[in-house]
């Protein structure tokens, strides 16, 4: 079965949750037999590469802007999906699903993966959130199969479209942890081992990050610094602002990771901090629970299904209660957690998903 993957940015090391969801995903599925083909947006990526992990590439221009790129580069990629033959068209994210009627009308099943309602996101201005509405409408109404990552969304469709047939609650996944050392590394950023909080996500609004830098302002902290890993795909006034904020409180800025720096800053962090207002199924939460480091998150449904204790848990968007869970965390000793991660594992996700490829069969 040839299935044509759209609706991310590209793999692979490009920043991004569904990016992250799509790089894990697709390589587990092509070493199960699928003729699997990525297409990626040009201005993400500069790596020249045709395959990776046995995941075919493609590369298409668009532009990038942020309220044009995602669709522009989803209509030229449906069309390209139906030059190669799609079997099945798996499109990611609300926004690229507003097209999901257009790639039925050519003829192709489609599979919809739903990662979060983004309407509810802070950088969307009201044009943007109702184009992004209709996407959510359009995918849930006509793809013939549609997958949600947390049973907050499966609510959520069903609530709002009444849609139950052909719905696959399959949650985010993560990787076994890679524990290890970089202590070339941590000189460079002049942190320790066990002695720094680490914020791990992309320099947008709803991620709250300023929040967070607020809130270990408001303690005292000792030796324990603050580091911030991850970046933006595009530089405004939040992004500027908080990197600005950050510097001036000696936060620590690593920009985006991946690989041995991210897997060393999992393994030693005092603790790893999500004080978002909005999420799908974070996996950046879930990495950092496969590494077994204390959490403190936002009470958000997205971050109450991962199902931790309820002393992980803050009132979103309340930066006193934040600070006195961080104070908490840094008076006591360093201490390591066993999370039951069963249902986050990859393996058993890329089955799911091809279950749900090969019963979309063409007869």
């Amino acid at each position: 079965m040839k299935i044509v993957v759209a609706g991310t940015r590209g793999i692979p090391n490009v920043m991004g949750g569904v990016e992250t969801h799509c790089e894990e995903l697709f390589p587990r599925l092509a070493r199960r037999g699928f003729d699997v083909i990525v297409i990626r947006r040009k201005s993400y990526v500069c790596d020249g590469l045709k395959e990776w992990n046995g995941v075919k590439l493609v590369d298409i221009e668009s532009p990038k802007k942020k309220s044009f790129e995602a669709i522009v580069h989803t209509f030229r990629a449906i069309n390209e999906a139906k030059r190669l033959g799609a079997d099945i068209l798996h499109l990611h994210a609300i926004g690229p699903a507003l097209l999901v009627p257009y790639a039925k009308m050519l003829g192709m099943k489609v599979v919809f993966t739903h990662h979060g309602p983004d309407y509810d996101r802070d950088k969307w201005g009201f044009a943007a959130k109702t184009m992004l509405k209709l996407g959510e409408r359009m995918g849930c109404l006509f793809a013939n199969e549609v997958i949600v990552i947390s049973d907050v969304i499966r609510n959520l469709i069903k609530q709002k479209y009444g849609r139950t047939q052909h719905v696959h609650l399959i949650y985010n996944g993560v990787s076994q942890p890679d524990v290890c050392d970089f202590p070339e590394y941590f000189r460079e950023l002049g942190i320790e081992e066990g002695q720094y909080i680490l914020g791990m996500c992309r320099f947008v609004p709803e991620k709250n990050l300023h929040h967070l830098v607020e809130a270990f302002n408001r303690i005292r902290s000792g030796n324990v610094k603050l580091v911030l890993a991850g970046d933006t795909d595009f530089e405004d006034d939040y992004s500027r602002g908080l990197k600005d904020m950050a510097r001036r409180n000696g936060v620590v800025l690593t920009g985006f990771v991946k690989g041995r720096k991210l897997h060393s800053l999992l393994t030693h962090c005092r603790c790893y901090c999500l004080p978002s207002s909005h999420e799908g199924l974070p996996i950046a939460l879930l990495e950092a629970m496969s590494y077994g480091v204390k959490v403190i998150v936002s009470d958000i449904p997205a971050n109450k299904e991962v199902g931790l204790p309820p002393e992980d848990y803050f009132p979103v968007g309340d930066v006193d209660a934040l600070a006195g869970k961080l104070d908490e965390i840094i008076r006591r000793p360093v201490t390591h957690f066993d999370y039951d991660m069963t249902k986050y594992d990859w393996e058993q996700i890329a089955d799911q998903v091809a279950g749900i490829y090969k019963s979309n069969k063409k007869s």
